[in-house]
């Protein structure tokens, strides 16, 4: 994974509130074996109609979104099934951080998994972000280190987050990445422990 420490990126708003993992990657894609590819899938009934024709009102399928890597949306992002699937959809798609009023906590753990940065911000603050992102093309500077986010225009929200997932976003790692942080002791440990 790719260290995420100070982003600057084009928002794309999804003023929608109980976005579930359905949602995000519906269950007819779950059937691919990578974990990349996932992205054409996202959102897709609410991007595509029933013959797979994108609907002009879906912000994803708006030509002032394109290349947006930041999503903000309503409460409850990422309810529903568990599936990991999700945030390598998002990921896939090109969105490095999320923020919203609130996350299913298994939803934003993988998030982290998968090196995606998933804000909490408050309503009205997720408000403000959208009116901007709906009405112009607005960027956002999202500071992992010094735990804000901000614009050009004076806008900042701090934001909280653990010192693990923070570290793991900081430094590039997933779990494996964190477990190979003590590769010489766990090394070690099998030479005095693990003799015949």
């Amino acid at each position: 994974m790719e260290p995420l420490r100070t982003h600057k990126g084009l928002v794309c708003p999804l003023n929608r509130t109980n976005v579930d993992t359905d949602q995000i990657i519906p269950k007819q894609f779950l059937k691919r074996i990578e974990r990349s590819g996932f992205g054409q899938f996202l959102f897709y009934h609410w991007r595509f109609d029933d013959n797979g024709n994108p609907r002009p009102d879906f912000p994803l399928n708006d030509a002032k979104y394109k290349d947006a890597s930041i999503l903000v949306a309503g409460e409850n992002f990422g309810c529903g099934s568990s599936r990991e699937h999700a945030p390598w959809a998002v990921q896939d798609f090109g969105f490095k951080v999320i923020i919203a009023p609130s996350y299913a906590d298994i939803f934003k753990n993988n998030c982290v998994k998968n090196g995606i940065l998933a804000i909490q911000a408050s309503e009205e603050q997720v408000q403000a972000i959208i009116e901007k992102a709906e009405s112009e093309g607005y960027t956002l500077t999202v500071n992992l280190e010094e735990q804000v986010v901000y614009d050009h225009e004076g806008f900042e929200v701090k934001f909280d987050i653990a010192p693990y997932p923070k570290q793991m976003l900081l430094n590039g790692w997933d779990e494996i990445g964190v477990t190979l942080n003590y590769e010489e002791k766990i090394n070690n440990f099998e030479l005095i422990h693990l003799q015949p």
